[in-house]
């Protein structure tokens, strides 16, 4: 008896630690304010927006339109992105790769167009294309841009890649794929 009520004891120490854990981290969350509701986070390797805090666990709204029921020590505990802390206005990238017969000035003219054209792009800070690599078989731009719409950038970038691929084309500028040569033996000899 004594035996099988101290296993249950350190079972319901255990649990309760994590209760409580999650509780006292849930106090700190509405203290720190360090997260709040609206704030568009990253967690775990997945970005959402903080729909509800409460003492024990925060909802969240993931880019797949799923709520998720987040411990409060996920949030105090683990390294997150606040992607709106202090600025709702948020950095992101397009990176492209062309073709080595491109002109670079005429690419980055290109780009730079593209950006301008799309309306949730803003315009202070300015946006700017970089060249960033010669690659194997391609010239590597990287476009860079500030936008609001941190939780449906996704959105906002295919449709980027969309006008950027029509406006490349357009252009005379080819993106390239990789190619592999295969040499055959004869094996008759």
């Amino acid at each position: 008896l004594v035996a099988g009520s101290a296993a249950l004891l350190v079972g319901l120490g255990l649990g309760l630690q994590n209760f409580f854990s999650d509780f006292f981290s849930g106090i700190i969350l509405f203290i720190d304010s360090s997260t709040k509701v609206d704030d568009i986070i990253e967690v775990n390797g997945m970005v959402c927006k903080v729909q509800k805090i409460n003492l024990r666990t925060t909802t969240v709204l993931t880019r797949d339109d799923r709520f998720i029921i987040l411990p409060n020590t996920d949030l105090t505990r683990n390294k997150i992105i606040n992607w709106t802390h202090s600025d709702i206005t948020s950095r992101f990238d397009i990176t492209v790769g062309v073709d080595y017969n491109s002109d670079p000035a005429m690419v980055i003219s290109v780009m730079e167009r593209v950006m301008r054209d799309t309306k949730q792009v803003k315009t202070f800070p300015k946006a700017f294309v970089r060249l960033n690599n010669y690659a194997e078989s391609s010239l590597i731009f990287t476009m860079y841009f500030w936008s609001d719409e941190v939780f449906r950038v996704e959105n906002i970038k295919s449709d980027m890649r969309i006008q950027l691929f029509y406006a490349l084309k357009a252009a005379n500028i080819g993106i390239p794929f990789p190619q592999r040569v295969v040499h055959i033996r004869d094996q008759s000899r």
